[in-house]
């Protein structure tokens, strides 16, 4: 048997500052395609979503493989799956992991970077992030030939898509060597280490994850917005895409959802020994739904218009419990099987191996309803829509050996 115990009493709360967006930015008139990674090939919403804002049949779509171990056969299949669905796209070899290329000349390259520039789109595969940016950014900080004609493509309305690593890049803060998520939460990030600049298409008031709910990953956004100061988190899952057009209306085409993760209101111990916060505002955005990041205002898919549910008739009456919060897909199974329910509380928990460092230290999530909360269920299928859910975390101890042989 084990026993939970925070970790210390409560002290005051000290909220969360804001980061502050960068002044005089133009808003780019094109639009993004944030990718969670794992993006099959017969995905047709997202496919052909890229060629049909990139300019339709016969678009110039410039193929970054930046980030990819073997970039030649990486960006040749993303070239034959984009021209697949209908575009005329082209590699750009500018990768750290291409052989027999001084990637630093090819990043420069007037020729090269004029291509880019007359494209109607571009697209980032997944692989490493940190080559992303290490191929297409100066050691000073300055931007390439290349990366310069990727924002004039994005400036002046084309569309700039990235898959996983091309996913994390798109805010100006991305985990760069990441730790494990429990150990995110036990150890914190670090400038340099594990978070690094990101290339910030989508501005600097978001911040942007991947692989999110396979990987149960939004755990560890919330100690990177905390450190970075932002308010907004949006974290998309596989074989999913989140299109932001100029408006910063955010729809969710593909398989599964995002999740949304709103510091506004948020609070963190400070007298605290371990990672806590409160108050933190968690939205699951299914397909089809959409958000608006400049207005904050949700709207559901149209299946979903006419199913809103009534909190006075829940389908659920039973106490909703995760011993494994950031397993595959936990969080949004528990936020669903919350939103319509009698309870007004769910708990999950995350706790790690015994072999890992401090293997009696886990987490406590705690997910409530809150008079914002409102749920809609799809009128041809169990998914939902959930906004507005409210999370606590707190550190607590797990009295060990957690059993023992009789």
């Amino acid at each position: 048997m084990f026993s939970l115990a925070p970790m210390c009493a409560p002290a005051p709360a000290q909220p969360v500052p804001p980061m502050q967006p960068a002044a005089g930015a133009v808003a780019p008139q094109g639009s993004l395609v944030i990718i969670g990674g794992a993006l099959r090939g017969d995905n047709v919403d997202v496919w052909q979503r890229i060629v049909k804002l990139a300019g339709g049949a016969g678009a110039r779509i410039a193929v970054f493989p930046s980030a990819a171990a073997d970039p030649n056969s990486a960006g040749q299949g993303i070239i034959a799956r984009l021209n697949q669905y209908g575009a005329d796209a082209f590699l750009v070899p500018v990768a750290v992991k291409l052989a027999d290329i001084d990637y630093r000349k090819e990043a420069d390259d007037p020729q090269l970077a004029n291509a880019v520039r007359q494209a109607g789109g571009v697209f980032f595969a997944g692989g490493d992030q940190a080559r992303i940016t290490q191929a297409l950014v100066h050691v000073d900080g300055s931007r390439s030939a290349t990366l310069q004609a990727v924002w004039d493509v994005y400036q002046r309305g084309g569309v700039v898509a990235g898959s996983s690593a091309g996913a994390a890049i798109m805010s100006s803060t991305m985990f760069s060597a990441p730790r494990t998520v429990l150990a995110t939460l036990k150890l914190g990030v670090t400038e340099g280490r594990e978070i690094a600049p990101g290339l910030g298409f989508i501005g600097d008031d978001v911040f942007i994850d991947q692989h999110l709910l396979v990987r149960g990953r939004f755990a560890r956004m919330i100690p990177a917005m905390l450190k970075k100061g932002y308010q907004i988190g949006l974290g998309i899952d596989e074989n999913t895409a989140m299109v932001v057009d100029r408006a910063r209306d955010v729809e969710i085409i593909g398989s599964k959802g995002a999740l949304l993760i709103d510091l506004s209101h948020a609070t963190t111990d400070s007298a605290s020994s371990g990672f806590n916060v409160s108050n933190v505002t968690i939205s699951y955005l299914d397909r089809g739904d959409r958000y608006n990041l400049a207005t904050r205002r949700y709207l559901p898919a149209p299946d979903k218009a006419d199913g809103k549910l009534d909190p006075k008739r829940p389908s659920l009456r039973v106490p909703v419990f995760s011993s494994d919060i950031l397993g595959v897909n936990a969080v949004v199974d528990l936020m669903g099987r919350l939103i319509d329910n009698s309870q007004q509380e769910a708990l999950g928990l995350a706790f790690g191996s015994p072999a890992e460092a401090e293997p009696d230290l886990g987490f406590e999530f705690k997910f409530s309803k809150t008079a914002d909360s409102v749920g809609y269920q799809s009128s041809a299928t169990d998914e939902y829509s959930i906004f507005n859910l409210r999370l606590d975390i707190r550190p607590v101890h797990m009295q060990l050996p957690l059993y023992e042989y009789k």
